[in-house]
Parts: C-alpha cells; sequence; structure tokens
C-alpha cells in the first residue's frame, strides 16, 4: 500500500477507482496577426461567448446549491471587463500579435500578479482566471466546454481544478478529489464544500501510474491510500461514522451563542475577501462579518472602480447579511496587492511602503470615492468601516475628517446614508504601542495578527526562506495583543482579532482571558471554534471587558 498525503478541503470518506483528469493543451504561435482588426472582433466574439456560459453556470449553481453558491461566476463577468482584458486588447491591437496568443500572454501577467500576493485569499482568485484564460481559448479554437471524462464512480485526480470545472463535473459519479495544487480559500474549495465532497489539495505525491488504481481517500485527515488492506477500509467507514457523529454536534451548535461555560460570551464573525463567500458566513452561522476585503473590487476591474459600482457591491453584502454586522476595511492595496491603473511604482521593500491607508489620504479622491460608497451603502445593513496599516493619531483623525466630509457632501445632495462605526486594525507595533491614544478616536480595534506579526519579527511573510523563523506565537506578539486589548478596554472600546491566529485553537483561552470581545475567522472555522469558546471556564475577573 502507498500513501499521500495533503490539505484538507472537505471531510468525508471515499473510496473507490482513481481517475487521473489531464487538461488540454494548447499550441499557440507567437506569430503576427495579417489584420488585426479581425483578431480584435475574433477575441470580442471569444468573450461575449464565454460571458454566456459564465451566465448559464450561474443559473446552474443556483440551482443546484442556492444563489451565494453561484456568485462566484457573476465575480468571473465583472473580471471579463478588467484590466487583464484591456491588456489583451493592446496585444492585438498595439503589437499585432493574434487573439490566442494575446489571451495567454494578457491572462498570464495577472495570474503571476494574483499568484504573488501575500494574501491567501487574494492569491486564490488566481483559479478564477485560470478558468477564464481556458474558456477563453477554448471560445477562440472552437472547443466546447465539456465534462471531465469521469464515466464511473471515481475518485478525481487533477493538478487543479477552476470552479467552472468542478461545476461541470458529473457528480453523480463524483467520489471525491485530490489536486497537487490547489487552495483552501479558492472558489473552487467553497464550491467542493457546498458540493459537500470529500477532496483535499497540495497532494503533491500522487504518480500517473495510479490512474485506475483501486483507492480510499480520507479527507478528515488528508491522506490518499492506493490498494489499502480491507482492515483499513473499515477503519475509515468507522471514522466516517464518528465524524459525521462530530459534524451533528457542531451543527447542533447553529443559533446558540459563544459563550464559556460560566457565561462570558465572544462574538464568532467571518473573514470574507468578496460577496460570493455571504452563503459561507450564512450557513456557518457566523455572528457577522469581522473583516470584509474590499480590494476585490479594484484588483476585479480595469480602472479605478467607481462610487456607483463600489455603492452596489457593498449594498449587495449588508443587505444579505442585515441584520448582522459586517466590517468592510477600506482598501488595502498596495504591498502585494499592485494595482496597474494606479500607476504604483516599484518597491525595494513594497511591506514597508506605499500602502493601504497611504495610498488614501494622498489619493484623496480615491479614498473619498470609497468612503462615499459605503455611506451609502450604510442606509442597507449594519456597516463598520475599518482603516487598515495605521501608525499613529493623526492619519486616524485625518480618516475622520474625510469621511465627515463625505458625509456632508451626501446629505447636501440628499443621498440616505446610515449610522456605523469606525474602527481602525492594529496591525503595526505602532499602533499597538499608541492603543490608548487611538482608542480615544474610534469605535473598535481589530488586531490583524498576519502583519502584526510580520513587523514585531521583522520576517517578511513572503520569504520561504526565513519562514520557519516566523513564530506567530512569539511572546513578543502576544504581548502586543494583551497590551491592545487593555488600552481599549480603559477607553470603553471593543478589541477583536482577525487575523489567522483567530483561528489557533490553541490560543482561544488565552485570547479570552486576555478579554478579547470578538474573533473572526474564515467560514469553516466559526462553529469549531464556538465549540472550543464553550468547553472554556473563565474567572470572575476574566473574559471580555
Amino acid at each position: 500500500m502507498k500513501t499521500a498525503t495533503g490539505t484538507k478541503i472537505s471531510g468525508g470518506i471515499a473510496v473507490g477507482k482513481l481517475k487521473l483528469y489531464r487538461p488540454k493543451t494548447y499550441e499557440i504561435s507567437e506569430e503576427k496577426a495579417d489584420d488585426p482588426v479581425s483578431e480584435l472582433e475574433r477575441f470580442e466574439s471569444a468573450r461575449e461567448k464565454v460571458r454566456e456560459q459564465q451566465r448559464a453556470l450561474h443559473e446552474k449553481v443556483v440551482a443546484e446549491a442556492g444563489e451565494d453558491s453561484a456568485a462566484v461566476f457573476e465575480v468571473h463577468e465583472m473580471m471579463l471587463d478588467d484590466r487583464m482584458v484591456s491588456a489583451c486588447r493592446e496585444i492585438i491591437t498595439d503589437q499585432k500579435h493574434k487573439a490566442e496568443y494575446a489571451v495567454r500572454r494578457g491572462f498570464d501577467n495577472a495570474l503571476r500578479q494574483f499568484r504573488n500576493m501575500d494574501d491567501p485569499y487574494f492569491r486564490a482568485r488566481s483559479a478564477d482566471v485560470e478558468d477564464l484564460k481556458i474558456a477563453m481559448l477554448d471560445a477562440l479554437f472552437g472547443n466546447e466546454p465539456d465534462s471531465l471524462p469521469v464515466t464511473e464512480p471515481s475518485i478525481l485526480v487533477a493538478d487543479d481544478l477552476t470552479p467552472s470545472e468542478m461545476v461541470r463535473l458529473d457528480r453523480s459519479l463524483l467520489l471525491g478529489i485530490v489536486m497537487r495544487e490547489g487552495s483552501t480559500n479558492s472558489h473552487t474549495a467553497i464550491l467542493a464544500r457546498s458540493f459537500g465532497l470529500p477532496a483535499i489539495i497540495r497532494c503533491r505525491e500522487v504518480e500517473d501510474d495510479w490512474d485506475g488504481k483501486y483507492a480510499a481517500l480520507d479527507g478528515y485527515d488528508s491522506r490518499l491510500y492506493i490498494e489499502p488492506p480491507r482492515e483499513l477500509i473499515d477503519s475509515l467507514m468507522a471514522k466516517r461514522k464518528d465524524e459525521l457523529e462530530k459534524e451533528t454536534l457542531l451543527s447542533e451548535l447553529k443559533g446558540k451563542p459563544s459563550t464559556t461555560i460560566d457565561g462570558h460570551n465572544i462574538k464568532v464573525y467571518a473573514n470574507i475577501c468578496d460577496p460570493s463567500e455571504v452563503e459561507a458566513v450564512l450557513s456557518n452561522d457566523a455572528e457577522g462579518v469581522g473583516l470584509f476585503r474590499s480590494e476585490f473590487i479594484y484588483l476585479n476591474s480595469r480602472t479605478d472602480p467607481p462610487e456607483e459600482e463600489q455603492y452596489r457591491a457593498y449594498r449587495k453584502v449588508l443587505e444579505a447579511l442585515a441584520p448582522r454586522p459586517v466590517v468592510i476595511r477600506t482598501s488595502d492595496i498596495g504591498a502585494d496587492k499592485a494595482i496597474e491603473y494606479l500607476d504604483l511604482e516599484k518597491e525595494e521593500n513594497p511591506a514597508l511602503g506605499y500602502r493601504a491607508i497611504r495610498i488614501c489620504l494622498s489619493r484623496k479622491d480615491f479614498f473619498k470615492r470609497q468612503l462615499r460608497a459605503l455611506l451609502r451603502a450604510s442606509a442597507h445593513g449594519n456597516l463598520g468601516i475599518m482603516f487598515p496599516m495605521i501608525t499613529c493619531l493623526s492619519e486616524v483623525r485625518e480618516c475622520k475628517e474625510i469621511l465627515g466630509e463625505c458625509r456632508r457632501e451626501l446629505e447636501n445632495e440628499g443621498a440616505e446614508t446610515g449610522n456605523l462605526e469606525t474602527g481602525i486594525m492594529i496591525e503595526t507595533p505602532a499602533a499597538a504601542l499608541l492603543a490608548d491614544e487611538l482608542a480615544e478616536e474610534v469605535d473598535f480595534f481589530s488586531l490583524g495578527t498576519n502583519d502584526l506579526t510580520q513587523y514585531t519579527c521583522a520576517i517578511d511573510r513572503q520569504n520561504e526562506k526565513i519562514a520557519a523563523f516566523l513564530d506567530a506565537h512569539n511572546p513578543a506578539v502576544l504581548k502586543l495583543i494583551q497590551m491592545t486589548v487593555e488600552a481599549g478596554h480603559r477607553h470603553n472600546i471593543r478589541v477583536g482579532i482577525c487575523g489567522e491566529l483567530g483561528a489557533d485553537l490553541s490560543l482561544t483561552e488565552t485570547f479570552l482571558r486576555m478579554g478579547v470581545d470578538e474573533l473572526s475567522v474564515n467560514p469553516g472555522s466559526v462553529l469549531p471554534l464556538r465549540k472550543q469558546i464553550r468547553s472554556i471556564t473563565l474567572g470572575e475577573n476574566e473574559g471580555p471587558g
């Protein structure tokens, strides 16, 4: 028996034959086009065909899994109008290349940008770019998108799968999924979970000659067994029974408070990065959204997105989740999330450079478009606005001043706005050390532990050579968190954690004893975290302030 290990997307047990999927390849020439005008027409025709395909996929998923699960294909439609499409047009018209070459080059440039991002949520969007690239090439080559070749009950093995490929699978024959690459945050992973399929990713030990072999997939333990003995199969079946019972117990936590044994209540929220994840928030019974990364709207646009476009996107999420609170972080672009149309210069150390609030405060028209959109959206739900990468008091005051200016403008225009809260991310040591002063200016703090760890430990999170030195449990990081919580409570504001440490169950009791009021995690971590909280007993003088 051989074994391969990976990373869990969704639990479950599958037993059956392996079916290896090899995606089609394309021969694309770099030769120039004789008639760039005709090539541009071919490109636009293919784009419209792909747009219709995305709408059809949206309708299919709506029927099978609901509107929110299908939102990924609305995102794909938006991407068909963004800057990578404009780049393809320029390659055709200015460089006189054929449409196929323009698609490969234009989309590959966008793929590199997403794959180089530090934020795992946005890095996972590369699968959506790949999806549209394949669809565009299929349309240009005259290929019709087919279901993947699964003709009998099988565990599908692929290097990676796009959302469109996931939806086109014949799920009556699909036992489970194994991918050599992939991301837990991708839309493909979200769809796999919504379809209830056992699935693992980053299982790089899979060998090509395993095609057709009898196998067992343990989605709970992220293992693939080749030609397993009968006793192992029996053990896996027993495990499945136990895990289903545990899942039933977790589902029974839906609707229950995240309260410790001795009555300390903690709010458990979800982190999302685009509207397609609203369904995951609701299905996992998060009490709201503690971090909505607004960068999606900039990354999916070919130009600076207008106020109206931003307003519609924010309103959609707020209405879908009302009356749950939704905290939207203002744009944290720059660093790993470079936006071409902003014309940002390349920097030696972008994590310490021109990013987030520094861009907003130096490009106030850009900032005001987002703030006006947020203020208008606040009339349709329970909104909190959060400013990232704060390092000093003057930055917070300037943000609030601009926000007030935007509200006065909208009131003079007769536009409807609602009440909202303002907060800041504590993700720099400077902000943690100034927490007492900053707390006087805002309604809440949210600790961004990913950047706080990076800046405190002076370790680049993207540098794999020194990854072993990056300790999120570093006492200095925990001390800064404790200082921030205490400062917030001295000024009667709530303090939450929205970084990855919030989902670290080994630290849950530590955070509760510090007095953390809220934890915001990826949607799949909400119920396990609630279970952990409900198992803890705190003393009378401990817990949230």
